[in-house]
């Protein structure tokens, strides 16, 4: 039924898994009781099932209770006939009876492969949890392994025995993604399914270019240079704002790099992604002025509550609004207000109708 091979293999399973033995057997003990119940489920007794791996042993029991009136033979024993097994049974006792079941071998043989295939699976989606826990949120190296008809890229982390998820939203418009292909991804999210543990990674995040650029720039990764914010639209532009905790330290220098090479090496690694580096300022106009870069910002007027108007000059209204209006859009993303962007000519004709309006109201007369 359950012979010494399958005891053995569990030995072998706790060397090579790391899964302890007593896992195993008590999970088949409750695995082989439920098997029992389903079996024999009507009249049965209650039942209780022993493992002894030391002596590649699997004992059955029934369990019954000594009753001073029996009125369930299968679960109740008298006393009288419960002394004759031992004289020291007393009402309330638990009485266990040795039995082998029949026909059960065959049940109980694909139940123990079960629980096995079972267990280990659970292993490997737990260690798959504790491996990847502080791995959230962070930045791997990874090999493109499968794309199936959904669009869905199955990638290969760590040492090959992890696989990653990349779904299509999570991919950047544009690229291609071939079996073999080593990416950079960032590790979006990890869950714990019901088919095991699932590794969610993106190309698409603001997190994947923050960590190309610790990875690039020691000021960011020693904590000198701050990324206070990132806005992104994957493919097309990126808008991160910085500040520097040393004044010594150029904030927008050391990502740019001599000669551009840092930023030029995150430029590679995003597909030609543009990417503006942006310094950050407590000053919430200034800030927006520079969001809005590359083009020239005249001046900032708040008009409400994280409302502002933008005035550029007038050639340059195109650029600070971008193509779709996506630089602007982006720069109110990066600083969390509405902006307005107007050019010059527009804003002094608003002005002049606003001085104009305010003249042709009627005074009131002084008493």
């Amino acid at each position: 039924m359950i012979s010494k091979e399958f005891f053995d293999a569990l030995a072998d399973l706790e060397v090579e898994k790391g899964i302890s033995k007593d896992v195993f057997i008590e999970a088949l003990r409750n695995a082989l009781i439920s098997a029992y119940k389903k079996q024999y489920e009507g009249g049965a007794s209650e039942v209780d099932i022993r493992i002894n791996p030391e002596k590649n042993s699997v004992k059955y029991y029934t369990v019954r209770t000594v009753a001073e009136e029996v009125t369930d033979r299968e679960r109740e024993i008298s006393l009288a006939e419960a002394q004759l097994l031992k004289k020291s049974y007393k009402i309330g006792d638990t009485v266990y009876e040795e039995f082998i079941p029949k026909d059960f071998g065959r049940i109980a043989a694909q139940t123990a492969k079960q629980v096995i295939l079972q267990k280990l699976h659970e292993t490997e989606r737990d260690n798959t949890l504790n491996e990847f826990s502080d791995k959230k949120d962070e930045l791997m190296t990874c090999v493109v392994r499968k794309i199936d008809a959904k669009n869905v890229v199955y990638v290969e982390l760590g040492k090959g025995q992890i696989e990653g998820v990349m779904l299509p939203q999570d991919q950047v418009p544009g690229e291609r993604y071939e079996v073999n292909d080593r990416i950079k991804v960032y590790v979006k999210n990890i869950k714990n399914s019901g088919k095991g543990a699932q590794v969610l990674v993106s190309r698409t995040s603001a997190g994947l270019v923050k960590r190309l650029f610790e990875e690039e720039v020691p000021e960011i990764k020693s904590g000198t240079v701050i990324v206070k914010a990132i806005s992104r639209e994957a493919g097309q532009r990126t808008k991160m704002a910085i500040c520097s905790e040393d004044p010594q330290v150029d904030a927008v220098g050391a990502c740019v790099g001599n000669k551009g090479a840092r930023v030029n090496a995150v430029v590679a690694e995003l597909g030609g992604e543009k990417v503006d580096i942006i310094q950050w300022s407590e000053n919430a106009l200034e800030f927006i002025a520079k969001a809005l870069s590359p083009a020239k910002v005249i001046s900032v007027t708040q008009i409400g509550e994280k409302s502002a108007i933008a005035v550029v000059p007038d050639d340059k209204l195109s650029l600070a609004i971008g193509r779709d209006g996506q630089n602007a859009r982006l720069a109110a993303r990066l600083t969390g207000w509405k902006i307005d962007v107007k050019s010059e000519s527009a804003a002094a004709k608003m002005e002049e109708l606003h001085v104009a309006e305010e003249e042709s109201e009627p005074q009131s007369e002084e008493e």
